[in-house]
């Protein structure tokens, strides 16, 4: 019979790209999580996960467990909370994915808050350079930066998030400041590798006028946001970078904006949560936390 520990132990292995990603979400070995993978194949007696491919690929029967067993378990978390919400205490597990920089800078501040206000709860809190690859039906909270598009899940807007074109002080004294979009062919451009978009078009609009596509042709690329963002500090190029992650650095003349009475699409800090997880006390309270530090987003510089 399947336990609660045999449901969370395989929705883990369904989240993970490989063995090894399991392994360290789950905090053992690969050969541990390999071993009892084997043995809950062995006690259901179906194959569970493909392993002729490089990466993780679930069967069907694989498939059928984690999205029959996250509803158990939503179930079993659901029946915890309306429980201990008698006591108003918040328990349970929450699952948090949210991107690199943003996560790293603004959500983990909220996470550790979260834990210390509710120590009857634990966290996971998983940093990816893409949070919506793969679906955001795994996680509790997902907390994304950019565009959004269809979701089955519930959206919460946190915060405006402009996107900036920008360059460090000795670039423009040496290569001169863009005046229109167009310019920007004639100058050296890093393009910033992120949630599978096309990098090297650049989008600008301008009240009274038409907008505007440039491609650039970019002369360094990455997928770090933090490595883009130093090679502009360095003065190499000019880079497309989100306001929360420049606004200091504007403040300060590190970086100088270009092309400032030009707009570029906005990349807004939005929540996803899930009609299950949503309605659970430690989500309510974990987004209370994160809306109430992003009610005033520190990085707006205008």
């Amino acid at each position: 019979m399947l336990s609660i520990e045999d449901l969370h132990f395989f929705a883990a292995v369904a989240r993970a790209s490989t063995l090894a990603a399991a392994a360290r979400a789950l905090g053992v070995t690969a050969s541990a999580v390999s071993q009892r993978l084997r043995e809950l194949e062995a006690k259901l007696q179906v194959r569970l996960v493909d392993r002729s491919t490089r990466h993780l690929s679930l069967t069907a029967e694989g498939r059928l467990l984690a999205e029959r067993g996250r509803a158990v378990v939503a179930d079993i978390e659901q029946i915890t909370d309306a429980l201990t919400a008698r006591h108003s205490t918040v328990s349970g597990h929450l699952r948090v994915v949210a991107s690199f920089g943003f996560g790293r800078r603004f959500v983990a501040p909220v996470a550790a808050r979260f834990r210390s206000e509710h120590p009857g709860a634990t966290l996971e809190l998983i940093l990816s350079e893409n949070p919506l690859r793969g679906g955001t039906e795994s996680w509790d909270v997902t907390v994304h930066v950019g565009p959004l598009r269809d979701s089955r899940r519930i959206a919460r807007r946190l915060a405006t998030n402009r996107r900036v074109a920008c360059a460090a002080p000795d670039y423009i004294r040496r290569r001169g400041a863009p005046v229109t979009p167009a310019e920007l062919r004639g100058h050296d451009c890093i393009a910033l590798l992120e949630n599978d978009e096309d990098v090297t078009l650049w989008r600008f609009t301008k009240p009274g006028t038409e907008p505007v596509a440039v491609r650039i042709d970019s002369v360094m690329c990455s997928n770090s946001g933090e490595v883009v963002h130093d090679w502009a500090r360095a003065g190499l190029g000019i880079i497309v970078r989100s306001e929360w992650d420049v606004a200091v650095d504007l403040r300060s003349g590190r970086l100088i904006e270009v092309l400032a009475d030009w707009a570029l699409p906005s990349a807004d800090i939005t929540a996803l949560v899930g009609e299950r997880s949503g309605r659970t006390a430690r989500t309510k309270q974990f987004m209370l936390l994160l809306a109430a530090s992003l009610a005033n987003p520190p990085w707006q510089v205008s």
